[in-house]
């Protein structure tokens, strides 16, 4: 059963007493926020339900005439072990309480339960059974090599083995109502993850998308919670602010990492009880959508120096999904770019360029700090920029031309600092750093002469007589003292 469905599963509570059954009832309606509870007075009436409906959470009374709690405890034990058993008894002894968890109890209550502590044991029963069912959905789907449901990631352009794992874990995640982190660098398709999320939840809402960067705590405050009327000036008509609007759908808040401490706060009471107040008004309102976040940032990092609460971080990342950066996904280039030339070229109404091998050899060598978002960039410019039938080279040299090859350089010191890295403790020959150099750009070009020069900054005729002259065998760096 999938995760939304069972946090919209009635509540059972089973008691002789009618007062009990009534009031516990109507605590976990307008405190808890639960769809439906349904109460029985008779034990015996237990079984015919639980064969003809799904329960979410059983709240049992223990001792009750005609079957005991400890009775039924062990049949729905047995029978039905997916339903979480929560206890209620006027009998505070711990004996009697550490026998009924061992025979499947997922919390033990001491009449008369504080109704505060009554929603708190159902819902964490609850999204006890949750995890468990998703727990049993990830193992089922970590067997397979590819999603379930392909058709929902037609989106996003892929061959990589390392984003369908991604894929198959998003799967067996998304109908959690629990908060999703999606980390990654900038271009990555963070907002994309949370679409297909969303879209596989299942949930009846739409996916509400808000940049948090740069929001104080009032603005972030009025944007999501809303506020009531009177709440500042110019407050002239209540606004139910993005968390209203969402209602049960889903609501995704981008660049997290710049929140304020004080809307981190905010944002976490949202996460923990469900609960939110708009500006102005001292009732709490009940949120029931699910939230995803992401961030560029190193968010982990910023735990650590005390700019990011340390509680707010654990609970955003129940559900983790890290996107590589492009230059880790390498395999996908050639479909990213075929990709983006279609979509060009559908957008500027022009015919469809071919696309040369050695764009792709030429690409693989890149580092692209922008990631995905930045090779539709330089697809596009290359494709307005197109007058033949074939798609230039040179457009994409130029894009790629400002990045440097050598990006220790720029903070060492030549000449009172340490040697970089990438240069051995004896320093080589020109002949043996250019034996080597060329060696290095054959291999990034896959033997593509032409591309090859281009990396070296040289042209191919140039090459080819570097190549003639050094002979066949290349020449190694020399490490040793």
């Amino acid at each position: 059963m999938a995760y939304r469905a069972i946090s919209e599963l009635p509540i059972l509570l089973v008691d002789d007493e009618p007062q009990l059954l009534h009031s516990a009832s109507v605590v976990l309606r307008a405190n808890g926020g639960m769809p439906e509870v349904l109460t029985l007075q008779d034990s015996r009436e237990l079984a015919p339900l639980l064969a003809n409906r799904e329960i979410g959470v059983l709240v049992l009374d223990l001792s009750m005439p005609h079957l005991s709690g400890r009775k039924v405890l062990e049949q729905v034990a047995a029978e039905y072990p997916e339903i979480p058993v929560v206890l209620m008894t006027a009998n505070n002894d711990l004996d009697t309480a550490v026998q009924c968890m061992q025979a499947g109890a997922s919390d033990y209550l001491v009449k008369p339960v504080d109704k505060n502590r009554l929603v708190a044991s159902v819902r964490r029963a609850l999204e006890l059974r949750s995890l468990r069912t998703e727990l049993f959905s990830l193992k089922e789907r970590l067997l397979t090599d590819s999603p379930h449901e392909p058709s929902s990631f037609s989106e996003i352009v892929t061959q990589s083995p390392g984003m369908f794992a991604i894929f198959r874990y998003i799967e067996a995640i998304a109908p959690s109502p629990q908060p999703v982190l999606v980390t990654g660098e900038t271009g990555t398709g963070k907002e994309l993850i949370a679409r297909v999320v969303h879209r596989l939840s299942g949930r009846p809402g739409d996916l509400v998308a808000v940049n948090v960067a740069g929001l104080d705590d009032t603005m972030f405050s009025d944007s999501l919670f809303g506020h009531a009327k009177g709440a500042f000036t110019g407050a002239e008509r209540p606004r139910d602010g993005l968390i209203g609007t969402t209602g049960e759908g889903t609501l995704f808040l981008d660049e997290i990492g710049d929140l304020s401490m004080a809307s981190q706060v905010k944002l976490l009471r949202l996460l923990q009880d469900g609960t939110f107040y708009p500006l102005g008004s001292d009732r709490p309102r009940q949120s029931r959508a699910r939230v995803i976040v992401a961030t560029h940032c190193d968010v982990r990092r910023d735990v650590d120096l005390g700019k990011f609460r340390k509680d707010l971080y654990f609970r955003l990342r129940t559900h983790h999904i890290q996107l590589p950066p492009l230059r880790a996904r390498v395999e996908d280039l050639p479909y990213l770019t075929e990709f983006f030339v279609e979509k060009a070229c559908q957008s500027l109404g022009k015919a469809l360029p071919g696309v040369p091998l050695a764009l792709h050899q030429w690409l693989r060598n890149y580092s692209f700090p922008g990631n995905v978002r930045e090779l539709e960039g330089m697809v596009f410019d290359a494709v307005a920029r197109c007058q033949g039938t074939v798609l230039p080279l040179q457009s994409f040299k130029e894009a790629t031309a400002s990045e440097n090859p050598f990006p220790q350089l720029a903070e060492t010191d030549h000449l009172a600092g340490p040697s970089p890295a990438w240069i051995p403790e004896r320093l080589p020959s020109l002949k043996e750093a250019e034996d080597a150099l060329i060696a290095e750009a054959l291999r990034r070009a896959d033997g593509n002469q032409g591309v090859a020069a281009t990396l070296l900054g040289i042209s191919r005729q140039a090459l080819n007589k570097r190549l003639i002259r050094r002979g066949p065998e290349p020449v190694a760096f020399d490490t040793s003292d």
